[in-house]
Formats: structure tokens, C-alpha cells, sequence
């Protein structure tokens, strides 16, 4: 999500295609969660308490949770609308998820949602490279021996003017 986010602050790179293809995997897992749970019965849901409280709210429904239970918010999207602030952000959000998708191969013995857990995993990867050229783009447009890559359009105000009009050595 948070590429979908994150698109209008990165102009130089047109990362729509990835925020839209986001909400597609939100969809391939909502499908094999639903597939996994449309058929528990009541035993199978007593026998695992972590479900059975989830059950009692959501029934079999796909509610958008953390693997700790903590439900989706908006506030874990972190956009600040500085373009490297944010593309650092999307880079790191790709990495999690490909460790979580490598933690559920870890866990998974089922072929049919290992399939589709390491085609996610193999996008999380393509996305970290497209934002990492991307992120590489933005930094080529701005003073690249600025080691901090703020942005002096966008940041005028937050350095004083002699920082600002003093080239980086």
C-alpha cells in the first residue's frame, strides 16, 4: 500500500503500474486465505485458538490483519511527500514483505499457496529494483555530492540561506 501512497511524490518514475499491481496481491492473498478457511469446521477452528478468537469477528471473511493480530491501518503508510523519504520507505517496505513471504515458504507445506507466496516474493523483488533506479534517478536530478539528498526545491525553508546557495564540496 504503500506504493499506491507514495506514487505522486516520485514524478520522475512512473511507479502507478506498481501500486496498482499491489492491490492485486492484496487480492491473490485475500483468494488463498479465503480458499484456505472457507471450509474449517468447528473443530478445526476450536483447535486453533489464534483462529477461533479472528473467527468469532470475521467469521471466515478477509480482514486485514499482521500476523500478530494487529489490524491494517492507514497509519502504517509513512508518506511524507519528499521523494527520497519516501522511495527509501517504499525500498524498505519491499523488503519486508519479501522476508515475510520467505517466512511463510518457511512454514508452508502447501504447494498451491507456495506457488503463488514465491510469485509475490519474485515481484517484491522486481519493485525493490524499480524503486532503487528510481531513487537513483531523483538523486541524479539533485546535487549528487549532497550526502543528506535533501531536496532544495522542496526544502527551502529548512536550511538557512547561506546552506542553501553554497555548493556541496
Amino acid at each position: 500500500m504503500h506504493r499506491v501512497a507514495h506514487s505522486p511524490a516520485a514524478p520522475a518514475h512512473d511507479d502507478s503500474s506498481l501500486g496498482t499491481e499491489e492491490l492485486g496481491h492484496m487480492e491473490m492473498v485475500a483468494a488463498i486465505v479465503h480458499q484456505l478457511t472457507r471450509n474449517l469446521t468447528d473443530e478445526e477452528i476450536r483447535a486453533n485458538p489464534g483462529f477461533a478468537a479472528y473467527f468469532v469477528d470475521h467469521t471466515t471473511g478477509v480482514y486485514p490483519t499482521a500476523a500478530s493480530g494487529f489490524p491494517w491501518t492507514a497509519a502504517s503508510i509513512q508518506s511524507t511527500g519528499d521523494v527520497i523519504a519516501d522511495l527509501t520507505e517504499d525500498l524498505a517496505a519491499e523488503q519486508k514483505a519479501r522476508k515475510t513471504y520467505d517466512n511463510i515458504l518457511r512454514l508452508s507445506d502447501d504447494p498451491d499457496v507456495n506457488n503463488v507466496i514465491r510469485f509475490l516474493r519474485e515481484r517484491e523483488i522486481v519493485h525493490f529494483q524499480r524503486f532503487g533506479e528510481c531513487l537513483r534517478l531523483c538523486k541524479d536530478k539533485m546535487n549528487d555530492k549532497n550526502i543528506y539528498f535533501t531536496n532544495p526545491a522542496f526544502d527551502k525553508g529548512a536550511a538557512p540561506k547561506a546552506a542553501m546557495s553554497k555548493p556541496a564540496e
